[in-house]
Protein backbone atom coordinates (compact mmCIF):
# COMPACT_ATOMS: atom_id res chain seq x y z
CA UNK A 1 0.00 0.00 0.00
CA UNK A 2 2.46 2.31 0.82
CA UNK A 3 4.27 2.03 -2.59
CA UNK A 4 1.15 2.30 -4.36
CA UNK A 5 0.44 5.80 -2.61
CA UNK A 6 3.91 6.89 -3.06
CA UNK A 7 4.27 6.31 -6.54
CA UNK A 8 0.94 8.04 -7.14
CA UNK A 9 2.06 11.22 -5.40
CA UNK A 10 5.32 10.87 -7.40
CA UNK A 11 3.59 10.45 -10.62
CA UNK A 12 1.12 13.21 -9.71
CA UNK A 13 4.16 15.80 -8.64
CA UNK A 14 5.57 14.49 -12.59
CA UNK A 15 1.88 15.25 -13.94
CA UNK A 16 1.81 18.90 -12.21
CA UNK A 17 5.58 19.63 -13.34
CA UNK A 18 4.52 19.07 -17.17
CA UNK A 19 1.05 20.87 -17.07
CA UNK A 20 3.35 23.80 -15.00
CA UNK A 21 6.77 23.94 -16.92
CA UNK A 22 6.13 22.03 -20.53
CA UNK A 23 2.89 23.20 -21.72
CA UNK A 24 0.61 19.57 -20.82
CA UNK A 25 -2.58 20.11 -21.36
CA UNK A 26 -4.83 19.39 -18.89
CA UNK A 27 -7.48 17.16 -21.36
CA UNK A 28 -3.64 15.20 -21.87
CA UNK A 29 -3.55 14.71 -18.41
CA UNK A 30 -6.94 13.83 -18.42
CA UNK A 31 -6.61 11.38 -20.99
CA UNK A 32 -3.87 9.56 -19.54
CA UNK A 33 -5.22 9.25 -16.26
CA UNK A 34 -8.31 7.48 -17.59
CA UNK A 35 -5.93 5.23 -18.99
CA UNK A 36 -4.37 4.30 -15.85
CA UNK A 37 -7.62 3.48 -14.63
CA UNK A 38 -8.46 1.03 -17.66
CA UNK A 39 -5.10 -0.55 -17.86
CA UNK A 40 -5.60 -1.24 -13.65
CA UNK A 41 -8.96 -3.07 -14.56
CA UNK A 42 -7.43 -5.11 -17.24
CA UNK A 43 -5.72 -8.22 -17.29
CA UNK A 44 -2.09 -6.84 -17.72
CA UNK A 45 -2.64 -5.00 -14.20
CA UNK A 46 -0.89 -8.16 -11.91
CA UNK A 47 1.74 -7.56 -14.50
CA UNK A 48 2.32 -3.37 -14.66
CA UNK A 49 1.97 -4.09 -10.38
CA UNK A 50 4.58 -6.49 -10.19
CA UNK A 51 7.44 -4.51 -12.31
CA UNK A 52 6.91 -1.69 -10.23
CA UNK A 53 7.21 -3.48 -7.34
CA UNK A 54 10.38 -4.86 -8.31
CA UNK A 55 11.80 -1.72 -9.75
CA UNK A 56 11.00 -0.09 -6.55
CA UNK A 57 12.88 -2.45 -4.92
CA UNK A 58 15.65 -2.08 -7.43
CA UNK A 59 15.89 1.31 -6.07
CA UNK A 60 15.65 0.40 -2.81
CA UNK A 61 18.71 -1.79 -2.23
CA UNK A 62 20.92 1.08 -4.22
CA UNK A 63 23.63 2.16 -1.77
CA UNK A 64 24.66 5.83 -2.86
Amino acid sequence: MALSVSAAVLMLFVVWLLIRRSGLKLGHALVCALLGFYLASSSIAPSIHDVTANLAGMINSLRL
